[in-house]
């Protein structure tokens, strides 16, 4: 079969080389959404990019702000998508010539800024704890009650109105409930502004919202233009009573925004993870509702995990609102809670009275050295390298070179002791710096890894500053160096074998169509791996596909290759019976990312390896 851009495609080998640049957004895919306990289940399908707002296309997972630089649903040009914005057809490979803006640390190269939501936003909600007994008076309260408490200094800028401010609608026009805001919410608008807030609201893509008030379907220009005119800057928007395509309404409202005339974030909340999401909002719902039990806590964590290659400015996972201080969750599990949103980079959006929470609840909220990883300007959401028996090692980069926040998770029963290497959070052996965020004691140097005893449902939050493994010398390959990420959309990345499923190194031989290989990695999507490059190196080399042991299952994969942030090497959809070999200029590349996406069938079975993947550097 003969693709668009001229490569032909059989049951064999196909050679894949870096073609002329291309300047639109390619698709990103991967569906992994609702929650169960203990993980997401498959979410929707949807691997067509599709216009967004700004003319924004479905974005290649990992990537910043496209040639333009404006994120979706900002009022600038360009879409969103991976830096340089490659686009392949049906069977083709592209290479992108162009780069967004960059700036660079040491070898690492720092994903492009956003337009909006550049770190994930930080406010207060009303629904976790008032539901729909919502008024002015409580909203102008928690304003208050935000700069008196410290909230605000300590990041904290959203002040937003759930379900059930809306009464009926005049003509086109959205009515808020006059007894509950006599005022008028320009006015309620006015007043947030004036503590230095913003005002987030409430509404639905369907015809009511999920509280019976009246939705935006049929009317979201008028919305739209409607919350500019009070001076609103949040929009979270609902899923309940529709009877249109999500995909198409929640553009429709992204558009609608960005024609507003007024920057306002687009919090879409559709319950699971579609691949439309990232181009069409500033977050999106990736779980099931939220609630105050531990179980809930955990399963909308383990549904988020599974996206984190989505993550970067301007777009986050959203694995719902926080339930500190909330409910009869112990001090230990809303320290965890809040701190395994911050390293997955979650929107940090309270929920609780802050008018009746402990000391405790407000020091763990206004944590600065926990809430400087939640909003790391660089973006990356954590991920989890470790979690045999309920014993985890979660571990994020940040901004600086040597730079990494790592978490010990105990989700078990009793305390227990957890050890993170320093291999396990991308760093060379050695001595490393630790830090204790919780504690705020300075641990001094720590040679290679680090323990600790954790008591039941808590967490050890570090910040480490170690150092970065070396620049790989001659030909090397990548299942033999350290990659400074390593998100995976299900179980840890394999070296020298297929994936498997969730515990380290349980796969099988790397074979792709028959074809065995000894050497390579074994990666399931979506996922985003990084690795230093240093100046040294000329090619990288590797055999693509998916592995044979998921045939049973089906799937599809993307496979991206991307240099100092721009995309070299786009493969078309990849199924089962083909597979391709890759050879990539990567001369004078400090940064090599290899990102997988789903082909628009859901992530299930997108088992993908990248076989015999090696890089050719100087001596």
């Amino acid at each position: 079969m003969r693709n668009n851009i001229g490569l032909v495609i059989n049951a064999g080998v196909v050679a894949l080389s870096v073609l002329a640049a291309c300047t639109s957004s390619s698709s990103s895919n991967g569906n992994s959404g609702g929650a169960g306990t203990g993980g997401g289940g498959a979410g929707g399908s949807g691997g067509t990019a599709a216009a967004g707002a700004n003319g924004g296309t479905t974005p290649v997972i990992g990537g910043g702000a496209g040639v333009g630089g404006a994120s979706a649903g900002s009022s600038g040009s360009g879409g969103s998508g991976a830096v340089g914005g490659a686009s392949a057809g049906s069977g083709g490979v592209a290479n992108a010539g162009s780069g967004g803006a960059t700036v660079d640390d040491g070898d690492w190269i720092a994903p492009p800024t956003a337009a909006m939501a550049a770190v994930p936003p930080m406010g207060w909600n009303s629904w976790n704890k008032f539901a729909c007994n919502v008024s002015e008076s409580l909203i102008k309260g928690v304003a208050d009650l935000m700069v008196t408490n410290g909230m605000k200094d300590a990041g904290y800028q959203y002040v937003n109105i759930d379900d059930c401010w809306q009464s009926s609608r005049n003509g086109d026009t959205i009515v808020a409930d006059a007894t509950d805001f006599p005022s008028g919410m320009k006015s309620l608008a006015d007043y947030v502004h004036g503590k230095g807030l913003k005002l987030g609201v409430y509404s639905d893509r369907g015809t009511q919202t999920c509280a019976g008030r009246p939705g935006s379907q049929g009317y979201e220009v008028a919305d739209a233009k409607t919350y500019a005119s009070w001076g609103v800057d949040y929009l979270k928007y609902d899923n309940c009573n529709a009877t249109l395509d999500a995909a198409t309404q929640y553009r429709t409202m992204s558009n609608a925004l960005a024609g507003s005339g007024r920057a306002i974030v687009f919090s879409i909340c559709a319950w699971s993870f579609v691949d439309y999401m990232p181009s069409t909002g500033q977050l999106w719902r990736t779980t099931a509702d939220i609630n105050t039990a531990w179980s809930s806590i955990l399963s909308n964590m383990d549904a988020n995990a599974l996206l984190a290659a989505y993550a970067r400015p301007g777009a986050w996972n959203d694995p719902d609102m926080l339930e500190v201080g909330n409910g009869t969750l112990s001090d230990a599990e809303n320290r965890a809670h809040f701190s395994l949103w911050s390293i997955m980079a979650a929107p940090l959006i309270a929920g609780n009275d802050l008018s009746a929470m402990t000391k405790t609840q407000l020091d763990m909220l206004t944590n600065r050295d926990v809430i400087a990883v939640d909003q790391d300007p660089w973006g990356y959401q954590g991920y989890r390298v470790q979690g045999d028996g309920g014993l985890e090692v979660w571990v994020r980069p940040l901004k600086g070179v040597g730079q990494r926040a790592v978490l010990l998770f105990n989700r078990g029963d009793a305390a227990a002791p957890i050890t993170a290497k320093w291999a396990d959070a991308g760093l060379a052996p050695g001595k490393a710096h630790v830090t204790n965020l919780w504690s705020h004691q300075d641990l001094g140097d720590v040679t290679d890894q680090f323990s600790a005893s954790v008591p039941s449902h808590d967490v050890v939050m570090l910040r480490i500053s170690g150092t970065e493994p070396p620049a790989p010398h001659g030909m090397v390959n990548l299942s033999d160096l350290t990659a400074s990420y390593a998100a995976n959309g299900w179980g840890p990345v394999a070296r020298n074998k297929s994936v498997g499923e969730l515990a380290d190194q349980d796969g099988k031989a790397l074979t792709i169509n028959g074809v065995s290989y000894a050497q390579g990695l074994g990666v399931h999507a979506a996922s985003l791996l990084r690795y230093r490059l240093g100046g040294r190196c000329s090619h990288f080399t590797a055999d693509i596909g998916l592995d044979d042991e998921s045939t049973a299952a089906g799937g599809s994969a993307v496979f991206e290759v991307l240099v100092d942030g721009t995309v070299k090497s786009q493969s078309a959809v990849l199924n089962h019976g083909t597979h391709v070999s890759v050879d990539v200029d990567v001369s004078g590349g400090r940064e090599l990312k290899l990102l997988v996406t789903d082909g628009g069938d859901g992530n299930s079975g997108d088992h993908a390896d990248w076989a015999n993947a090696r890089l050719v550097c100087a001596d």
